[in-house]
């Protein structure tokens, strides 16, 4: 790999572990709603000229479908359960329940038409990985009711970042990659305006807040998503999926030093046996869909991605 693409690694790993931090500042002023919408939106605000641009927006003609779900699956849902979520628990946990995107992915991946044979390694990786799941769950303090709420927030988020990259790998081959992407941020915004307006705080926020609005937005959406694409396009897929394991590592160690979260040996022991079980589950041959493109070739693998 080339200096740019090993940088643009190290970048998005670092990007893509520190929405939990900015979210749980949001969270102050500002509600879930809101900071879901503020988010889709000022990635879509980039992002829509730069697909016009590329002639890309053209092509989605015969994917309306297909948007509409990615949207909801990989932007609406996620980015609204997350910072719910987060309200009850720590941003450390948060980052390590979405470290099992991968493993979902596996999971779901037969019922989205992309069929990969089900080794004795990926059985095993998918069995260490829920095993961690359970282990941090089922060990670390949840408080309450609440608390397990937002553990649930987690695993739906889990499955909606899942979901999300197996519909851009069943019905997205063969277009600009960045059209469906702003188109889907753009929908999603349309579809969150309403009940974000219902939720606008009483007084505007203060400037740390929208700092934090800012960032999720542009760096940790509109730019990292670029990001993921270039290293697609310059690395490969399965290489790029590999910044999916570095983020719970960042997320933990932004959670630690700033907002002075604790993290014990089980929430260590949970996050070793989640990314063991991924890194068995996913690694290996790509994943072919059962959609061919105009070549008859299978289309290429998109990875999870776990940007929370």
């Amino acid at each position: 790999m080339s200096w740019r693409v090993r940088w643009a690694f190290v970048a998005l790993g670092i990007i893509w572990g520190l929405p939990y931090f900015f979210i749980k500042i949001a969270l102050r002023e500002v509600d879930p709603l809101l900071i879901c919408w503020s988010r889709v939106s000022l990635a879509a605000l980039i992002l829509l000229p730069i697909a016009a641009r590329r002639g890309g927006l053209a092509q989605l003609r015969r994917h309306l479908g297909a948007v509409c779900a990615f949207a909801v699956a990989e932007f609406a849902l996620p980015f609204w359960l997350i910072p719910v979520g987060e309200r009850w628990i720590s941003s450390s946990v948060t980052a390590i329940l979405l470290a099992a995107v991968p493993l979902a992915t596996a999971l779901l991946a037969r019922f989205i038409g992309v069929h990969e044979r089900l080794s004795v390694r990926r059985a095993l990786g998918l069995a260490i990985g829920f095993i961690g799941v359970m282990v941090l769950v089922g060990l670390v303090s949840i408080s309450g009711a609440y608390g397990w709420a937002g553990v649930g927030c987690m695993l739906l988020a889990t499955l909606g970042y899942a979901l999300g990259a197996l519909i851009v790998q069943r019905y997205f081959s063969g277009i600009d990659q960045v059209a469906p992407l702003a188109a889907s941020l753009a929908v999603a915004a349309l579809l969150l305006t309403v009940p974000a307006a219902l939720a606008l705080p009483a007084h505007v926020p203060s400037a740390l807040t929208l700092s934090a609005l800012a960032v999720l937005g542009l760096l940790c959406t509109a730019i990292a998503m670029l990001l993921m694409f270039y290293l697609i396009r310059r690395a490969g897929a399965m290489r790029a999926s590999v910044v999916t394991y570095v983020n719970p590592a960042v997320a933990s160690l932004v959670g630690v030093t700033v907002l002075g979260e604790s993290l014990g040996l089980t929430d260590l022991l949970g996050l070793a046996l989640i990314l063991a079980g991924s890194w068995l589950a996913t690694h290996g041959p790509s994943p072919r869909s059962a959609t061919m493109n105009k070549r008859g070739k299978a289309s290429s693998t998109v990875p999870s991605s776990s940007g929370g």
